[in-house]
């Protein structure tokens, strides 16, 4: 749902940050076709290789180009993607990062270049659901790692323009799709 949101486009320079074990990143792969560049990075070498069989096996792993490494200081060029991707992984970072994340995409992303992010929210969390979870990920983080976060505040903070948002549920827990626009003036909306 949220590569559509997404809306890549044939030939274009695509990220996703934590792509874990390379399920979006093969559809990216797909969606940029021949002409298209995508690059993943995971700061976990299993998910690397898990990602790279995957990518042989569709015969697309000379589409792709795998790093590890930290989402906090990416080893990319400014302005060199049309988009970024995140699903699941905004909120893996300690809430004093997410900023630093949020400029380190920003940085990499062409002028209104576009983000994507999935996230367990916080945004009307008065669910119990959310509340136990929040108890679990709290007592057993190493295990429960993901926890809800305002997804839409930390990217206005950061600077982006919201251009679209859907709300969603995951396992009965509040979730949002949000795609944000690097916005060129600074100002967001």
């Amino acid at each position: 749902m949220a590569l559509k949101h997404l809306s890549i486009g044939k030939g274009e320079t695509v990220l996703e940050i934590g792509f874990g074990t390379g399920h979006c990143l093969k559809r990216i792969a797909e969606s940029v076709g021949p002409k298209g560049k995508t690059y993943g990075i995971d700061i976990s070498t299993g998910m690397m290789e898990i990602t790279k069989k995957r990518l042989e096996k569709a015969g697309l792993e000379d589409r792709v180009k795998l790093f590890c490494g930290d989402a906090a200081s990416l080893p990319f060029d400014d302005s060199t993607f049309n988009a970024v991707f995140m699903s699941f992984t905004l909120e893996l970072f300690d809430t004093p990062e997410i900023p630093r994340v949020l400029e380190q995409i920003k940085r990499v992303l062409k002028p209104d270049g576009r983000l994507a992010v999935v996230s367990i929210s916080k945004e009307n969390g008065e669910s119990i659901f959310l509340r136990l979870y929040e108890w679990t990920h709290n007592k057993w983080p190493k295990y429960v790692d993901c926890r809800p976060i305002y997804v839409e505040q930390s990217l206005i903070g950061a600077g982006y323009q919201i251009k679209s948002k859907e709300k969603v549920r995951i396992f009965r827990l509040p979730a949002e799709i949000i795609v944000a626009v690097k916005t060129t003036s600074g100002n967001a909306v």
